[in-house]
């Protein structure tokens, strides 16, 4: 961190920058097209009263940076001259506003409104993409009020699939034909991207502000400056809205229910409407803390739904589970015959397929051609809770500053398609946990020079588990040993799957989890000289994962037949032909970055700007806190563990530090209605941006994933239900010389 500080400090020295601000520049002139220097431009912030105030250069202009979005008056003021003024003009995210005034001979105290001084078009920087204010955000229609999906304004921009998925993912399109995990997500200036490696936050962002507390949304897909990097997808740019000098606030519900909708052009059976209950309700609420000087801004909103669907599952008729099938079978454990269509006795099949036979539900379909099927109105429910609270003040007239806090919570159950304990699949429970702290502060050095910092904290604690979690062991139930005793692991039954039928028992795949730490400084130092704007700044994030994310962790049994000739006589019989174990292991990833970057927007004429610059990014492969990695080297034939020291040893993957990331723009304006753009420019990605799994935790010795098949040659014929071999996944026995 020494080092860090160091850097930044000499950095700072010579270079600039801006967040979730805009800027606003022009020209001040008279009646002849003569430039006027020394002009007095004040800047005022209509809505707080907060003011900015510097003098033109010599060539007539001026530049205000890190301006906060809103509507802004700007007024310039010379002796000998009247004073002109441009009213209630709005400043985007991001944007580099133009307003030329002109000043007529004359008294001060006369003066001269000009209007449609703001061009149309963005002729002085090359970006692409597009700024949606406040009233449209609000206003447009927004299906589940994710304010990331207006994204999908944008060319270039489709759904992702992760969008539509059960859950769906918030925030998930595809940019110029990227991963939805390669757009980058910036909330008041800071890192709002979701670093879980499977994304079980369900989200690809922290914090998901409701439309209404929204002051304005950025999104950037193309030609972005050196500012901006970690995405070759696109950069979306939010800031949540601050108080102003009056108390205003809002409240909404809004609602989806089945009693609105039509039953659809493929009716289901019987005609009924899926169950759906959706109520989303809030209400944000600000005002001045003291006037002209600090404001509040804070909201809250609700989730709440339910749904109900239906699903279909093929499990045993009565007569089967009386061990009645159709054709003759042989116990190969104890040579009796039982003949075609007469039961087996119960005192024959295990305790296991004994309760699941008597528990799970019976097939309730009136359809002849499907005898097995069990048709089941499936109950789903989501209580989600969002809140957030921002202060904004002026500290002293050069020094501005903002907090903001954010919270989330959301519990989501997703039944299984066959109920109660015998039965099965569904994800269970999913609970996700989102917490943003973020604070800023931007300091006006001079005229020509600014300093902003920003800091920013993220946490989330998402994952999901089957229902049951907790309970009782197999061990304790059934007397099954050799499984986990670990009450996080514990509760329901094992996944039992016979083919013909669907899986009993627990989902395979939970419990899982990713709980990721971020915390992110950065700083910018923005300085104007002559026709040169430049910018620069650097960021340093570190990035804590937890992760719990293999399976099976509570085994898995597959039955197909072959020992007795028929899958469900297997089952009865405890008969497997192959099971599979995986060891219990929570990784703890670690990845640190470094950015730094130069940005000169040139003004090389009025109507031509050159956005010209280039950033450096050094981000450290992952590693785990207790060096719980390997890789294989396949020269070697080996694994090699990882080991304390450099990061190469740490992370068994060799960094690369040759990240550079060029960016070069033109914009030319025509006219006041044309302009012409054009760019060039790389991106990384780094790996906790990939959204996969990191799979170097989860290779041997560390995790022993065991699947084991057995046949009816084997010279130890005992594949029953008595239990997992002792020690079946354990690390310490776990040879990757003869590993299969």
């Amino acid at each position: 961190m020494i080092r860090t500080v160091s850097l930044l400090i000499v950095f700072c020295a010579m270079t600039a920058a801006q967040f979730d601000t805009g800027a606003v520049l022009g020209t001040v002139r008279d009646r002849t097209d003569a430039v006027v220097p020394a002009a007095r431009v004040t800047l005022r912030n209509v809505d707080t009263g907060i003011s900015t105030i510097k003098d033109t250069a010599e060539d007539g202009s001026y530049e205000f940076v890190n301006v906060k979005t809103g509507r802004y008056t700007v007024v310039a003021q010379k002796a000998g001259f009247t004073e002109a003024a441009a009213e209630n003009f709005v400043v985007s995210v991001g944007a580099r506003q133009r307003v030329d005034l002109v000043m007529s001979v004359g008294q001060v105290t006369e003066r001269v409104e000009v209007t449609a001084t703001v061009p149309i078009v963005q002729s002085e920087s090359s970006e692409r993409g597009q700024v949606i204010e406040a009233k449209k955000i609000v206003e447009l229609p927004l299906n589940g009020r994710n304010y990331a999906d207006l994204a999908l304004l944008s060319t270039g921009v489709r759904r992702s699939s992760y969008a539509v998925a059960n859950p769906p993912r918030e925030g998930s399109f595809n940019v110029n034909g990227q991963r939805s995990t390669f757009n980058n997500f910036l909330l008041d200036g800071v890192d709002n991207n979701a670093y879980g490696t499977s994304n079980q936050g369900f989200s690809n962002q922290v914090v998901n502000l409701p439309p209404d507390a929204i002051q304005e949304l950025q999104i950037v897909t193309n030609n972005m400056s050196a500012e901006y990097g970690r995405t070759s997808g696109a950069m979306i740019n939010a800031s949540m809205r601050t108080g102003t000098n009056t108390f205003h606030g809002s409240a909404w519900e809004f609602l989806r229910n089945d009693k609105l909708n039509a039953v659809g052009f493929f009716p289901p059976a019987g005609g009924v409407k899926p169950t759906l209950r959706r109520n989303q309700f809030g209400f944000v609420f600000g005002g001045p803390v003291i006037r002209d000087r600090a404001f509040f801004f804070t909201d809250w909103e609700g989730f709440r739904e339910r749904t109900s669907f239906l699903v279909s599952s093929n499990v045993p008729t009565a007569a089967q589970r009386q061990g009645i099938l159709g054709v003759a079978i042989t116990n190969p454990l104890t040579g009796k015959p039982y003949p075609a269509n007469t039961p087996i006795p119960r005192e024959d099949m295990t305790p296991l397929a004994r309760f699941i036979l008597d528990n799970l539900a019976l097939p309730n379909s009136n359809d002849p051609r499907a005898p097995n099927r069990f048709d089941n109105i499936r109950a789903d429910r989501n209580n989600t809770d969002k809140m957030d609270a921002r202060i904004d003040g002026r500290v002293t007239p050069a020094l501005n500053a903002f907090i903001r806090a954010s919270h989330r919570k959301t519990n989501i159950l997703q039944s299984p398609d066959i109920p109660g304990l015998a039965g099965g699949g569904g994800n269970g429970f999913i609970r996700i946990l989102n917490q943003q702290l973020a604070f800023g502060a931007t300091w006006t050095v001079t005229a020509a020079s600014v300093v902003e910092a920003r800091m920013g904290f993220s946490k989330t604690r998402a994952g999901k588990e089957p229902p049951f979690t907790g309970g009782a062991s197999m061990r304790e139930l059934f007397g099954i040993t050799g499984l986990p005793e670990d009450r996080r692991l514990t509760g329901g039954i094992t996944n039992q799957d016979v083919t013909g039928f669907t899986a009993f028992g627990r989902q395979a795949t939970n419990p899982q989890w990713q709980h990721p730490f971020l915390y992110d400084p950065r700083v910018v130092y923005s300085q104007i000289a002559g026709r040169h704007s430049v910018k620069a700044g650097y960021e340093y994030q570190r990035v804590h994962t937890e992760i719990q994310d293999v399976n099976p962790l509570y085994g898995r049994d597959f039955y197909q037949g072959a020992f007795s000739g028929h899958n469900l006589a297997d089952f009865m019989f405890g008969l497997r032909n192959r099971y599979a174990l995986t060891n219990f292991l929570i990784a703890n990833y670690r990845q640190v970055g470094n950015m730094l970057y130069v940005q000169d927007d040139w003004r090389v004429r009025k109507n031509l700007t050159l956005n010209l610059g280039v950033r450096y990014e050094y981000f450290t492969p992952q590693w785990e806190a207790s060096n719980l990695l390997s890789n294989f080297d396949p020269a070697a034939r080996r694994l090699v563990p990882a080991k304390s020291g450099s990061i190469s040893d740490r992370a068994q993957v060799d960094p690369d530090r040759n990240n550079w990331a060029p960016r070069v723009g033109v914009a030319l304006a025509l006219n006041p209605r044309t302009a012409m753009r054009s760019g060039y420019g790389i991106s990384y990605i780094h790996f906790n941006r990939s959204g996969g799994g990191n799979v170097l935790a989860i290779n041997g010795p560390q995790v022993v994933n065991a699947l084991v098949n057995q046949t009816p040659a084997q010279a130890t014929f005992r594949p029953t239900m008595s239990g997992y071999p002792a020690g079946l996944t354990d690390p310490d026995k776990f040879n990757p010389a003869t590993a299969n």
